[in-house]
Formats: C-alpha cells, sequence, structure tokens
C-alpha cells in the first residue's frame, strides 16, 4: 500500500513525544515564575504598606531610642544621668564631610547607589560565612542599620532579618539618602550610654560633633561594629588599631588620599577625662531599682529627686577612708527623723567594688543587737534603775563571760548596758524569752533570719547595717516606725507623677519605752564602751564588736540624725584593734560633727544620768577585745576555749582567802560587794543615808533564783568590764 504524502508530496514526519522529564521541568519553572511574581508583589505591597505606616522624618528626629534617667541630689544637683545619652541634633549640612565619609566608607561604601539592600554585600557575607564556618559579616546596609535600631532589635533571627529587609526598603523609598545618613548619624548607638555622633564627641573628645577632625571621626565610625570592644576609654589600643582600618578603607573608597590617611593620627588623641564613679553611686544603685515599684512609665525621661545631702555624703566617705583600718572595709548609712537618706557609703572605692556593704552585706552585730533585748526587757517592765546581780550564768550549756572575765555583783541596768556586760544580756533574754527577742528584732526592721539559740542575745545572727541603723532611727523617733527612704518625686516631661508620703502610723513599742531606751543609749555614749563617739551634743548609742575582731559597728543618733557604721574585711578575716569603741565609733563622731552643726541641739526627754557607780575599766576593755564576750560556732553553740579545757587553771579551786584577824584595818575585812557604800567606803566619801529620793528602786524577781547572793570582788582588784 503506498504511503500517505503531504500535499506538496513529502511524505508525512510524526512529532516525536516530549520526555516526562522535560515536561516537568517546565512545569516546575512555570510555578516558580509564577511564585516569583506573586512573592514580588507580595513585597512591594508589604514595602508599599510599611511606607505609609512609617513616622515622618520629624516624628524619627525627636522620638528617643530608650529611657534616659537623670538623678537630682536634695539641692537639685544632678549626681547620675542613666540610660541613653544624646548629644544636638546635627543637620547634615553641619555634620563634617569626614564623618559622612569615614561612615559610609567603612559601613556601606554602596549606600549611594543601593535601594536599601545591598546584594553584593549579601553575597560576600554568605561567602565568609562558608569559608569562616560562621558569620563574620553580617551584610547589613545602613539603611538596614538604621531600621534595626529605631524600630527593631539585635536578635540574630531570620524573621528579624526579614522585617528589617521590608523596613530598609520601605525607608529609601520614603526618605532621601541624605535624610537616611542624618537619621543614622544622630540615633546610632557608639557605646558608653551615648547615641549619635554629638553625644559620642563629647563623651569622647569633649567637644561636639561638628569639630571633628579625620582622626576622631575615624575613630567614632569604627565603634559602630563592637562599640564595648572598640571604646577608646575601654581599650585605648583597640580603638586605635580601628580607627586605623577605618582610614585604610576611605583611601581605598578614594573618600581621602594616601597623604591624609597618614597625617591623621589616631594615637596622638587626648580623650575627655571620665567623670569619677565617687561613692554616690553606692546609693543610686541602692535606690533606682525602686523605681520599678514606685512607677510604670517605662518610656518617657524621667527626672529623679532625691533624699542624698551631697555635703554629707562628702563627709561620711572622708570618715570611712579615713577611720577604716588597712585592708579593712567601711559602710556607714545616715537617716533623718522621718526615714530620708542623708548619706550613704557601701565601701571605701566605689571603683574598685561596687559591692554595698550597706544595704548587701550579712554580719553579725555584736553587742549592737542587745538594742533588742533591752527593748523586751524594758517593754516586760523592767526599768532602767532595777537591779540585777552579774554573775556567772549557764544557760543549755552556753557559758557566757563577760570582757574582763569578771563579775560585778549586783548592777542597774543602766550599768549593765553602759558596758555592755554579757551575763545580764543573757539573763535578761532567757527571763523574757529568745523567741521574744527575735520578735522585737523583727519588728524594728530586721529583714534577716535571726536563730533562737541563747548566745543570740550577744548578736550572732547576720544584720545589714540599714536595717541596724532603721531600728536605732526608730527609737530615736519615740517607738515609731521609720522606713528608709531615697526617693523623694519623680517627675516626667514637667509632670510629678511620683511623690513620697512618709507614714507615721506604725507605733513599734510605747513612747515611755523608747524613752528608757533613749536613756540606757545615752549612758553608754557618756560614760561605757561609747565615749569615742562624743561630739559635744547629746549623743545616744551602742557599739558592736564580734569574736576575733572580724566585725566593729556603732550605731547611734543626735539632732535627728541616726547613723549607723560597720567596719570589716569581706574575707571576714579579724583585724587587730578593730573594736566598735574604736574606728567605727570615731568614723560616727568625724562624720556626725560637721553634719549636725548647722542643726539645733535637741535634748532627749530623758537627761543623762551616770551609772549608779562608776566603773573604771582598764583601757582595752573599751578598745582592746570584743565586747560581747562571744564564745560560740556560727550555729551559736557553745565553744570550749583554752582555759576551759579539762586541766586548764579556770577548772581548779580558788585558794581560800585567809580569815580576817580581829582588828585589822578595811583592807584586811571580808571581800565586800561591789556597791555604792563600797565604793564610797574606798574613796574615804561620807557614807550615803538612805532616803526616798536616793534610794534605788528595784523589781521584784519572777522567781528567786533571778536574782542570786552577790559574788564576793576582793577589794584589791579594781573593777572593769
Amino acid at each position: 500500500m503506498a504511503r500517505a504524502r503531504s500535499p506538496k508530496g513529502s511524505p508525512a514526519r510524526r512529532t516525536p513525544p516530549r520526555s516526562p522529564w522535560r515536561r516537568r521541568l517546565i512545569i516546575v519553572v512555570q510555578v516558580m515564575i509564577g511564585l516569583g511574581i506573586l512573592a514580588l508583589g507580595a513585597l512591594a505591597i508589604a514595602v508599599y504598606v510599611a511606607r505609609s505606616q512609617l513616622p515622618s522624618f520629624e516624628e524619627l528626629k525627636s522620638s528617643p531610642n530608650g529611657q534616659m534617667i537623670r538623678v537630682h541630689a536634695a539641692d537639685g544637683t544632678v549626681i547620675v544621668s542613666l540610660g541613653p545619652s544624646y548629644g544636638e541634633w546635627l543637620p547634615i549640612s553641619r555634620i563634617p564631610t569626614v564623618m559622612r565619609d569615614a561612615t559610609v566608607s567603612v559601613e556601606d561604601r554602596r549606600f549611594r547607589s543601593h535601594i536599601g539592600i545591598d546584594p553584593v554585600g549579601l553575597a560576600r557575607s554568605v561567602k565568609v560565612r562558608f569559608d569562616r564556618g560562621r558569620w563574620i559579616q553580617g551584610g547589613s546596609t545602613i539603611t538596614q542599620q538604621l531600621a534595626r535600631t529605631i524600630f527593631l532589635n539585635n536578635q540574630k533571627k531570620f524573621g528579624r532579618k526579614f522585617r528589617e529587609g521590608i523596613l530598609a526598603l520601605a525607608i529609601e523609598r520614603k526618605f532621601s539618602k541624605d535624610e537616611i545618613l542624618e537619621l543614622y548619624l544622630n540615633k546610632v548607638y557608639y557605646g558608653g550610654g551615648a547615641y549619635g555622633i554629638d553625644a559620642a564627641s563629647r563623651k569622647f573628645f569633649g567637644h561636639g560633633a561638628d569639630q571633628l577632625s579625620l582622626a576622631e571621626a575615624a575613630v567614632i565610625a569604627g565603634l559602630v561594629k563592637a562599640p564595648s570592644n572598640y571604646s577608646p576609654t575601654a581599650d585605648a589600643a583597640a580603638a586605635v588599631g580601628r580607627a586605623g582600618v577605618v582610614l585604610e578603607t576611605m583611601r581605598e573608597t578614594g573618600a581621602i588620599t594616601a597623604a591624609q590617611a597618614r597625617e591623621a593620627d589616631p594615637e596622638a588623641l587626648k580623650l575627655a577625662p571620665e567623670p569619677r564613679q565617687n561613692s554616690v553611686r553606692y546609693f543610686t544603685d541602692w535606690a533606682l531599682p525602686q523605681l520599678d515599684m514606685l512607677i510604670d512609665e517605662t518610656q518617657a525621661p524621667l527626672e529623679v529627686w532625691t533624699t542624698l545631702d551631697l555635703n554629707m555624703q562628702r563627709q561620711a566617705d572622708a570618715a570611712i577612708r579615713a577611720n577604716a583600718p588597712p585592708g579593712a572595709q567601711g559602710a556607714l548609712v545616715s537617716l533623718d527623723r522621718d526615714g530620708a537618706v542623708r548619706a550613704m557609703v557601701g565601701g571605701k572605692d566605689y571603683v574598685a567594688s561596687i559591692y554595698n556593704r550597706a544595704t548587701q552585706a550579712q554580719r553579725q552585730p555584736g553587742s549592737s543587737f542587745k538594742l533588742f533585748v533591752y527593748l523586751a526587757a524594758l517593754e516586760a517592765g523592767h526599768k532602767p534603775e532595777d537591779s540585777i546581780v552579774d554573775e556567772p550564768v549557764t544557760i543549755d550549756g552556753w557559758s557566757p563571760r563577760n570582757d574582763s572575765r569578771r563579775n560585778s555583783g549586783a548592777v542597774s541596768l543602766r550599768t549593765a548596758f553602759a558596758y555592755s556586760l554579757n551575763t545580764v544580756a543573757a539573763k535578761l533574754g532567757q527571763e523574757v524569752g529568745f523567741g521574744t527577742v527575735a520578735d522585737m528584732a523583727r519588728r524594728f526592721g530586721i529583714t534577716t533570719p535571726i536563730n533562737t539559740h541563747p548566745s543570740m542575745v550577744l548578736g550572732t545572727s547576720d544584720v545589714r547595717l540599714i536595717d541596724m541603723t532603721r531600728a536605732f532611727a526608730s527609737v530615736a523617733a519615740k517607738g515609731v516606725a521609720v522606713a528608709p527612704y531615697g526617693i523623694l518625686r519623680v517627675t516626667s516631661n514637667g509632670q510629678t507623677i511620683y511623690s513620697h508620703e512618709v507614714d507615721r502610723s506604725h507605733v513599734l513599742v510605747a513612747p515611755y519605752v523608747a524613752a528608757e531606751m533613749t536613756d540606757l543609749l545615752q549612758t553608754a555614749v557618756n560614760t561605757g564602751t561609747g565615749r569615742a563617739a562624743q561630739i559635744g551634743r547629746p549623743v545616744a548609742g551602742k557599739t558592736g564588736t564580734t569574736s576575733s575582731s572580724k566585725d566593729g559597728w556603732f550605731l547611734g543618733f543626735s539632732s535627728g540624725l541616726t547613723t549607723g557604721v560597720w567596719m570589716g574585711r569581706d574575707d571576714a578575716k579579724p583585724i587587730a584593734g578593730l573594736h566598735g569603741g574604736t574606728a567605727p565609733a570615731k568614723a560616727f563622731a568625724d562624720f556626725m560633727k560637721p553634719a549636725t552643726a548647722t542643726r539645733p541641739i535637741e535634748q532627749f526627754e530623758t537627761q543623762v544620768t551616770l551609772p549608779d557607780w562608776q566603773l573604771e575599766p582598764d583601757e582595752e576593755s573599751y578598745f582592746g577585745s570584743p565586747d560581747n564576750g562571744m564564745m560560740v560556732d556560727p550555729d551559736g553553740n557553745p565553744i570550749a576555749t583554752e582555759t576551759e579545757r579539762p586541766g586548764s587553771a579556770d577548772d581548779q579551786p580558788e585558794p581560800a582567802q585567809p580569815a580576817a584577824e580581829p582588828g585589822a584595818g578595811d583592807d584586811e575585812r571580808e571581800p565586800q560587794a561591789l556597791n555604792q557604800d563600797w565604793i564610797d567606803r574606798v574613796t574615804g566619801r561620807p557614807a550615803r543615808r538612805e532616803t526616798p529620793a536616793n534610794r534605788q528602786p528595784t523589781r521584784e524577781p519572777r522567781d528567786p533564783r533571778d536574782l542570786p547572793r552577790v559574788q564576793p570582788v576582793p577589794q584589791e582588784e579594781r573593777p572593769n568590764q
């Protein structure tokens, strides 16, 4: 059969069938083109929407990058500025050409030609990523960095980079290149809290950015990549090295000549001096975190007005520096009668150590803790004139001893407190209950845990200086609670958004109890262990010293001002010669004399009353050894001393006293109790006749064992504490 022919006479040809893989490839290409078109459309829509939502140029100029806080002292002086710092806004025409060229050269050399995203920069970044195995170059343009600075954050996530790209394209559609560069140079972060080139120029070089030289511009332009690493105040060598990279890049891009690059000398630049970080920062570090609880404004700039008295702060700083022993730290807190913190020193040098020992350190208070023991006793009905026996005592296996290692027999509470007799404090604590003493301490503002071992009466629980100062201030306030505060008011944009109100509604003890406690505290300063704290006007206070002289305390008040002082080592090692009655009491006096000089002299409701007999301690009883005689471990358990171990001298019975011979003089009579009659007899003064006016009121003991018979004290031994 003949084959069919085409109309032209040639035989018909059959089209070979297409490969299925080819058909699939075509479909994939078509789909990808379609998706690409859709993606471009979506991108265009996203950019258009983002552009429509962008603030205006003027709005972006005025918007801050974070909250700025300026802190004022009581007299209005600005003592510290925190948060972002902004200099003068410089229009592009006032920004030196060298600053603009340095920034463009090192951050985005194709800035004038790209559309907001630089494909070449992205490709280079990806190539470096594969070569190095990690991201070294981000490939971000100046426009992308501006979008990140104003609208986003620095999280290295794909979602953030995508939004950054959309915003960069939108910014390029809305603003000119000069406007973008102006925004960037006035808003980007240069380190040290400085936002914008003017703030950076003033911080590092002490003048405005419109006066920047080529070398200075190279240093500032080099900071953007890593502000903390290249800061000239933190690492001058790194800053100079980075500036050299900037200058070389400027030469490569033609912004400067090789001769100009050589003439610029970053190493010869003189930096503006850094403001001294003095002890004021201890106060601001304590006060400013309280803003989170006082206000809810987190964006607008704040003006914080505080209670700090700069003159008192300088005096406190000087007192601690002058009196703290070598190798020791010191802390001081001073409260006004309403709780306003007038001075706070957390250490000898804030730059060397920002640890605030006034508010953060927890140390044993020694005998200053007896404040709460005697408050509990006075509230239970004791009076300063009540008689109690100073004698050996053992409570649950614990046997406290006085610093002098002697007992003085029947004494008044005033005398026992003035000379910090430990046996009396132990007996009072046992009588009122150690839990009651702990409750009293918590009532007066002690926030740290308090143990209830018998030895707690000698200050074996750790406390904070600011808490102890608060307790003494509450006594000075006649038993009304005093709460320390440092922020008076806060304003924002001229409006007051917080104002402190003093609460005087919490009464801790009856006024007469506070007055009796003040009576005891006066005696401790005038005739007892706190004599070094005298300032020429009425003072009430108490010393505290812990075992091995690890801590020294003095806390007291006068003329409406209450001040607490602590000294010791951070590692709690002993310090020879450190006792509450020495360096801390002297620092208290050095601070309080000038601090109260302009205040009227205020007499306490109770006048100073001397002890019922005047002790004459050896010098070391005041200044040479602890005033709590603490013989316990950190848990309050008794520690046997060398003389208390088996076979020691203290275990041997004392030799019997020879019997008095008939007709012998007073010096050979049987040892007498240490009381006023004994003092009168040995000093040759006529004995007083007991009258209602001079009779010492006593309090009936709850149990006859509370006041056992007096231990005889040989006349030839001079009594001491």
